[in-house]
């Protein structure tokens, strides 16, 4: 295969486009913004499910590396009322389809077994333009460029390869969420750690909602969501840390204690990430030389599924390739012909919070009640 290819963005989906590759023989580049691995939190938990993300791993022959990841027990999922009572509480017997792993630990095994070099990091993409033909030109920050025949764009939701194709921008979802997280919490948070049991707990209520997940080291991370404009979070100071919690938990007043003290006690500053979505069924005419994957490609309201569908997207995509390494047109029209109507049915999925946020600026979609979700964790286990 003659045609050079040119990955932007070194997460979940990119890694596992050039991981399939290299299965295949085919070499890439993938440029990184970050300037290295561990140059931040790779954020937290994520469930692989075995109809989407495990099939990419699958695709990827890392099957085993990942298996020796996964926390055992973290499936278990419990739905509580806001005053503390339990409403649904399913243990993890072992047999569920949707293990958890953290994030950081599952990029670093796509990183290791990738050729040395296959990453470029510190080159932050700062525009794309089309030079015809199927050939494309990027210039990163430091003012080098790179000239290639095939463009992927896996670079999240601020693409900047996504405007050679559409001129779709992410909206605001009308809801943010605040993140905390709970150290050593059997011994120094032992109510809040009970609440939340063994895996993940959620508490629903229309406009407010706590999700939290009990993560590796005996860690609870906490994800608070409030639908809210973004003019209402703008008057809370959040680089005052007690301020930005006192003005939170505010939100949460008459709740449990043991649900309050995962925004109230936490052992890090409260941090914001506002929830952005592009159209449902965002889709684009066929460009040639570019395509994008994940949440470049797709970027919805979290619903449990984006890290999963951005390595199927990039297994899926590497097959494609490696299917028509002559004919690349080919190739790129089979995989969007497959992705856009797989992203279109995740992003209404409405039963996703039940497992889990799995996106760096995630949490559980609002649901009207607890019943309302426990009816839609049931009806999607019974599906899979």
């Amino acid at each position: 295969m003659t045609t050079d290819i040119t990955i932007i963005g070194a997460g979940l989906g990119g890694l596992t486009l050039a991981r399939v590759l290299h299965v295949h023989g085919i070499p890439a580049t993938v440029y990184e913004a970050e300037p290295s691995p561990t140059a931040r939190s790779q954020g937290g938990m994520l469930d692989i499910h075995d109809y989407n993300g495990q099939l990419a791993l699958e695709a990827a022959d890392l099957m085993d590396e990942f298996r020796g990841l996964i926390l055992e027990g973290r499936q278990a999922m419990r739905v509580l009322d806001p005053d503390g009572t339990v409403l649904f509480d399913k243990a993890d017997d072992g047999t569920g389809g949707r293990p958890e792993v953290q994030r950081g630990e599952l990029r670093q095994i796509l990183l290791d077994s990738l050729p040395a070099g296959t990453v470029r990091w510190g080159q932050k993409a700062s525009s794309t333009r089309s030079l015809g033909e199927g050939r494309h030109e990027v210039r990163f920050a430091d003012g080098s460029t790179v000239v290639t025949s095939l463009l992927i764009g896996a670079d999240g939701a601020w693409s900047r390869v996504r405007p050679l194709l559409s001129t779709a921008t992410p909206e605001y979802t009308g809801k943010s969420v605040v993140e905390t997280y709970l150290f050593n919490a059997e011994t120094r948070h032992p109510a809040a750690a009970k609440a939340v049991g063994g895996g993940s707990m959620i508490v629903p209520t229309p406009g407010r909602e706590i999700f939290a997940h009990r993560e590796k080291d005996d860690t609870l991370h906490a994800y608070v969501g409030l639908t809210e404009p973004q003019d209402w979070f703008a008057a809370i100071d959040f680089t005052d840390a007690a301020v930005a919690t006192a003005r939170i938990a505010e939100e949460f007043n008459g709740w449990a204690p043991e649900l309050t003290a995962l925004i109230t006690d936490a052992d890090t500053a409260p941090v914001l990430r506002p929830l952005y979505a592009l159209p449902t069924g965002h889709r684009w005419d066929r460009v040639p030389g570019v395509t994008l994957l994940g949440d470049a490609a797709h970027l919805s309201a979290p619903n449990g599924e984006g890290a999963n569908l951005a390595m199927l997207d990039g297994a899926e995509l590497g097959n494609a390739i490696a299917a028509h390494p002559d004919d690349i047109e080919t190739a790129l029209t089979a995989y969007e012909q497959a992705m856009f109507p797989r992203s279109a049915e995740a992003a209404t999925f409405d039963g996703g919070e039940a497992h889990g946020p799995d996106s760096d600026n995630s949490t559980a979609r609002t649901t009207h009640t607890a019943h309302d979700l426990i009816a839609a964790f049931t009806r999607h286990e019974q599906s899979h």
